[in-house]
C-alpha cells in the first residue's frame, strides 16, 4: 500500500536499516543529518510497504519427538520412561547428526475419585527428544521413531544448507528494493514528475520456518524433497521523494 503526502522542506537523504532476524541494525547519516532523524522532502513524499518471500535450499531437518510412559506409581512410570528412552537413544544414534537434546522429565497423575465413573489412579512421566537428521536418514528416522512405544512425532523443520539462507536473504532484499524503485517511478510518471530519490529504508525482519506436524508414521516412505523448504521473507518500509 502506498501513501502520498507533500512537503516544502529541503530534501535530505537518509538511509536507515532497521533490525531484523538475519541482518544487524545500522544507520547512516547523509548530508550532516543525525542518524535516525526525520527525512525531509521538498516535493511529494511517497511511502511504500514492499515484501518479498522465497525458499532456501536445505540439507537437514530439526526434529522434535515426545516420549511418554505411565504406571501405577511414579517410580513405575519413571522406570518405564527410562527404558523407552534408552531404546529410543539406541535407535536414533546411527541416524542423527550431533547430540540429542533431552530435558528433565515431568510427571502428572490421572484418574481417581469415587463412584461408578471412577478410574484407577495412573502416574504419567514424559519428556522430549530433539536433534538434527540429514536428508538421507529423514525417512528412516520417521519410520523408526514413529513405531516405538510411547514416542510421538511432534514435528520436523527443514534447515537451510550452509550459505543458502544468507544468499536468499540478500536476493530478497535486492528484489524488494527493485520493486520499491519500480513502484516509485511509476507513481512519479503518473504525477508528471521526473526525479525519484530514496530517503529511508526500514527493514522489518524475516519469516521463520514452521515445523511440520506428524501424528504417526505412515506405511509408505517419506521423501525429504517433498517437505516444505525453509521460507524467509523481507519486508521494507520505503520513503521516496518525488520531484
Amino acid at each position: 500500500m502506498a501513501r502520498l503526502s507533500t512537503s516544502r522542506t529541503r530534501p535530505v537523504a537518509l538511509l536507515l536499516l532497521g533490525s531484523c532476524a538475519l541482518m544487524p541494525a545500522a544507520a547512516l547519516a547523509i548530508d550532516g543529518q543525525e542518524a535516525g532523524g526525520p527525512a525531509r522532502c521538498g516535493g511529494t513524499l511517497l511511502q511504500l510497504q514492499v515484501e518479498q518471500r522465497g525458499t532456501a535450499a536445505f540439507d537437514r531437518f530439526r526434529f522434535d519427538l515426545g516420549l511418554e510412559a505411565e504406571g501405577a506409581s511414579k517410580a513405575e512410570a519413571m522406570d518405564l520412561l527410562n527404558q523407552r528412552l534408552a531404546g529410543l537413544r539406541a535407535a536414533l544414534r546411527p541416524l542423527v547428526r550431533g547430540e540429542l537434546t533431552i530435558p528433565a522429565p515431568s510427571t502428572h497423575r490421572s484418574g481417581g475419585g469415587s463412584g461408578p465413573g471412577a478410574t484407577p489412579i495412573r502416574e504419567h512421566a514424559s519428556t522430549s527428544v530433539s536433534g538434527v537428521v540429514g536428508k538421507a536418514s529423514y525417512d528412516a528416522l520417521i519410520q523408526t521413531a514413529g513405531r516405538l512405544p510411547g514416542v510421538n512425532l511432534r514435528g520436523f523443520s527443514a534447515e537451510a544448507a550452509g550459505g543458502s539462507e544468507t544468499d536468499l536473504q540478500t536476493a530478497l532484499l535486492r528484489k524488494a528494493l527493485a520493486e520499491g524503485r519500480r513502484q516509485a517511478e511509476v507513481t512519479a510518471a503518473a504525477l508528471g514528475l521526473g526525479r525519484v530519490k530514496l530517503l529511508r529504508i526500514d527493514q522489518r525482519g524475516g519469516g521463520m520456518a514452521r515445523p511440520m506436524p506428524y501424528a504417526m508414521a505412515a506405511a509408505r516412505s517419506f521423501d525429504p524433497n517433498e517437505a516444505p523448504a525453509p521460507e524467509r521473507s523481507v519486508s521494507l518500509a520505503l520513503d521516496y521523494c518525488l520531484s
